[in-house]
């Protein structure tokens, strides 16, 4: 069973702790992707059927379809720059985002971080997988309706059949990522370009049908001009970096494997603007053409394929879209939560077994209650975005302001009261609390009735809230002073 590092060497300090080293949080020696598989990266987190509602909801949203196209590059473009920042670590250090926490929190406070993040992915997976669990029930109910009745039997709030699929697709899931990164690297590679073969398939199919003169790029009424056209653009904006921000904050978990920085760039260019822009066309153009082809707008991938009259397009299409979503979960809500877990107890906890604990907690939490209620998902996204945010900004901010990328990497693993990131008793007080002031701050723009305008801005008011503190309190507690002999970004390995 290859572990995290999918078989490569490692670096081991000539002094660690056991409660701060294991070889999957150590430094990689050798890196073997390319910018090739980060741009595969890239697409298993986009092509999902939560990636095509992302984004025709963008082209519903009252605006010229001109104008969601400028939104969804000027996004897409400012995601790439901030995981570019953010992927610079974990390139220099060779290590995964709970260990790079620990320059800025302090060895043990990195937990805090860590948690925060592991429980969002755990979460996350769990919905995802239940999303992916719909296609699922298609295509059994497709070759056995007779099982049509087991949907209206329940237990904990989900169908027998339900349990069924989501059961099938967490085995699924699971056996992939059992095999450790390696087996992942393999399955990424192909799932991104799979899924979009299938997706360009149904779009020229639909075309095919609907016949062009019937495609539009706006799927609602323009509702919006002038001044509130503008800021319905900032708020959509805002919106795709929100939906990047939880696999952007722990990038450094994938940017650890690539060769150098060049190549983590290219892999982000074409995997976020190139990639983006054409999934998001693709997804609209099929989304309009079920209006002339089905009589109303279809905006779900897994409700167009079971409408198609043909059990082969069925079957196809329905696969792709559990291929798709096991491919998101493993890069946005499987790898984190694994290395996340595995940071709190490196001791007991491997990679792998990181991944069981996220595994079994994502059907602890029940997702489809989540899911099967709209308000309770739309504060969840803007309290998660409120969570995430100061992370960000406070991992950006030590690493480029105060530390000015300067590092010890052996003391990453020290427990020694002299090491570099000791702080105070393992934690840094001022990155914990940047943390805290960030997460208030934005959150009381979701509850705060008045300042409710603001909420899908939360990712950025958290992140800005937390650099900015997190800046000001270790420049008035010296910390940063202190710090500034000049080290090696590498060991000699």
């Amino acid at each position: 069973m290859a572990g995290a590092h999918g078989g490569g060497e490692v670096y081991t300090p000539p002094y660690f702790s056991e409660r701060l080293y294991n070889s999957d949080l150590a430094p990689l020696k050798n890196r073997f992707w390319t910018w090739y598989q980060v741009f595969c990266m890239w697409m298993s987190d986009v092509h999902s059927v939560g990636g095509y509602l992302f984004a025709a909801s963008l082209f519903a949203l009252g605006l010229q379809g001109w104008q969601v196209l400028v939104c969804l590059i000027v996004g897409i473009v400012l995601v790439m720059y901030l995981t570019n920042w953010v992927a610079k670590p974990g390139v220099d250090l060779g290590v995964p985002y709970p260990v790079v926490c620990r320059l800025s929190f302090g060895v043990y406070g990195a937990n805090i971080a860590a948690i925060i993040r592991g429980l969002i992915a755990l979460a996350w997976y769990g919905i995802q997988t239940f999303v992916a669990s719909k296609a699922l029930i298609v295509v059994t109910l497709k070759f056995f309706p007779q099982y049509a009745p087991y949907e209206h039997v329940f237990f904990l709030g989900l169908s027998y059949l339900g349990w069924f699929a989501f059961l099938t697709m967490w085995i699924f899931q699971f056996l992939v990522f059992y095999r450790g990164m390696g087996a992942i690297t393999v399955f990424i590679d192909w799932a991104g370009p799979g899924v979009y073969a299938v997706m360009f398939l149904l779009m020229f199919w639909m075309i095919y049908k609907a016949g062009w003169s019937h495609i539009s790029f706006t799927l609602a009424e323009v509702k919006y001009s002038g001044w509130q056209a503008f800021w319905q653009m900032i708020v959509a904006v805002s919106l795709v970096v929100s939906y990047f921000s939880g696999p952007m904050v722990n990038f450094s978990d994938f940017a650890r494997f690539a060769t150098d920085m060049p190549s983590v760039k290219k892999g982000n260019f074409w995997g976020l603007p190139v990639n983006f822009v054409a999934f998001s066309v693709v997804a609209v153009i099929t989304t309009s053409a079920t209006l002339p082809v089905f009589g109303e707008y279809l905006h779900d991938p897994v409700e167009i394929v079971a409408r198609v009259d043909s059990t082969v397009a069925v079957v196809l299409g329905a696969a792709t879209f559990i291929v798709a979503t096991i491919g998101i979960n493993i890069v946005a809500n499987f790898v984190s939560p694994a290395f996340d877990f595995a940071n709190v107890s490196p001791k007991h906890i491997t990679f792998v077994r990181g991944g069981m604990i996220a595994a079994v907690g994502s059907v602890v939490v029940m997702p489809w209650h989540l899911f099967n209620a709209p308000e309770v998902i739309h504060y969840t996204l803007d309290t998660l975005g409120a969570a995430i945010g100061p992370l960000y900004g406070i991992l950006v901010a030590d690493y480029f302001i105060v530390k000015h990328e300067r590092l010890f990497i052996d003391d990453l693993y020290s427990d020694k009261p002299d090491g570099h990131y000791w702080y105070r008793n393992g934690f840094n007080p001022a990155a914990v609390q940047a943390l805290i002031a960030g997460f208030l701050v934005a959150l009381l723009f979701v509850f705060v009735p008045q300042l409710f305008f603001l909420a899908s801005f939360t990712w950025g008011i958290g992140a800005a809230i937390g650099c900015g503190t997190y800046v000001w309190l270790m420049g008035r507690s010296g910390i940063a002073e202190a710090r500034t002999e000049r080290c090696r970004l590498r060991p000699a390995v």
